[in-house]
């Protein structure tokens, strides 16, 4: 009623001059009228703050005065009249939108396929998702224009603040039922993206990391040790069975260093650099990182794997790193080579061919 809404529209115009900016989230039912809406845009501009809405209904003349709007796709159809099922169609939705609500940037969800920013300057932003897994999409929505608005509040280009909308939304869909993103999820999230920018191959340090990360989401850490000189199906069946005891495999490559004092000065055939390209391209391998002492003890050291792992005929008692694994509730698993196959045997069956 008349009271109340003046009630709230004195509040609002209280309120406005000390904050950072407006986030209008129309649910339809009757508070953000189009009059209410009108106060809103008019008293932020006066004080020159950013207005974004979240909009309901097929008429968006209402949000006349409003900076951004953040339809989903349905939502930007319905409001368009544009059937919406590709990338031209959507720019055809968008200019139908600018040309009603008159605003300054329109940012559409689009579930699996990601985003889209359209700027008032033809800017056009595409954003795939970063959802890894959707269990519930319930609150995807109010956490895109809240990620969306603080960091548009706070400077951030446009572009940018979507782009972290985009990975709360990834983050919020990973969990079940409607649920808050964290400060730290957020960080953690940008940490490992910053990492998996690196590639497979790290360096110890980088490598520490990623564990780290990896064990505040509770995953359990696989390592395993060699030279894999001369790559072969017996490694390729060793490393799946390896990446099954966990939910992250991390490969401690020999040198050629150390390869040499452990195999002699014709090995390896195969340099480092390429052994490593070699294993970071098996999807069953996670991470690889060399190391140049004889033994991998530093290593497993520092990374304190859940589950070390040991290919041939050795017993628990021979592992080494077993003490120090286990010394913290972690296990050691022994898995079979594949019989005959060995880069000794393969160097073998070469020279009787082509010597």
């Amino acid at each position: 009623n008349d009271h109340i809404k003046g009630k709230l529209i004195h509040y609002i115009e209280k309120i406005i001059p000390d904050i950072d900016g407006v986030i209008c989230s129309d649910y339809g039912k009757g508070v953000l009228s189009r009059d209410v809406i009108s106060f809103i845009s008019k008293t932020a501009r006066k004080h020159r703050k950013l207005i974004i809405a979240d909009p309901k209904g097929s008429d968006y003349s209402k949000y006349k005065g409003v900076n951004i709007i953040t339809p989903n796709k349905k939502e930007a159809s319905e409001a368009s009249g544009v059937e919406i099922n590709s990338e031209e169609n959507i720019k055809d939705a968008a200019k139908k939108l600018f040309d009603v609500f008159n605003g300054n940037a329109i940012l559409i969800t689009r579930g699996a396929e990601g985003m889209s920013l359209f700027q008032g300057n033809g800017k056009v932003t595409h954003i795939p998702t970063e959802a890894k897994e959707v269990y519930d999409v319930s609150g995807a929505g109010d956490t895109v224009i809240s990620v969306f608005g603080m960091a548009a509040f706070a400077g951030y280009d446009l572009a940018d603040a979507a782009r972290l909308a985009n990975i709360a939304a990834g983050i919020e869909v990973g969990k079940v039922g409607t649920s808050v993103v964290t400060r730290e999820e957020m960080i953690h999230y940008l940490d490992e993206g910053e990492l998996r920018a690196k590639g497979k191959i790290l360096s110890y340090p980088e490598l520490r990391q990623i564990v780290s990360l990896a064990k505040n989401k509770k995953k359990k850490v696989v390592f395993t040790n060699g030279c894999f000189d001369l790559l072969h199906i017996g490694h390729i069946k060793y490393l799946r069975q390896a990446r099954s005891y966990g939910d992250l495999l991390i490969i401690g490559l020999n040198d050629d260093n150390s390869v040499r004092k452990l195999k002699g000065p014709k090995r390896p055939l195969i340099g480092q650099d390429e052994r490593a390209h070699l294993l970071a391209a098996l999807d069953c391998v996670d991470y690889v990182v060399l190391f140049s002492e004889l033994t991998p003890e530093r290593l497993i050291k520092g990374i304190k794997p859940d589950v070390l792992v040991k290919g041939g005929d050795y017993t628990k008692a021979q592992v080494v790193g077993r003490d120090i694994v286990e010394s913290y509730g972690g296990r050691v698993e022994i898995v079979p080579m594949v019989e005959g196959m060995s880069t000794s045997n393969i160097v073998k069956k070469i020279m009787e061919k082509y010597s």
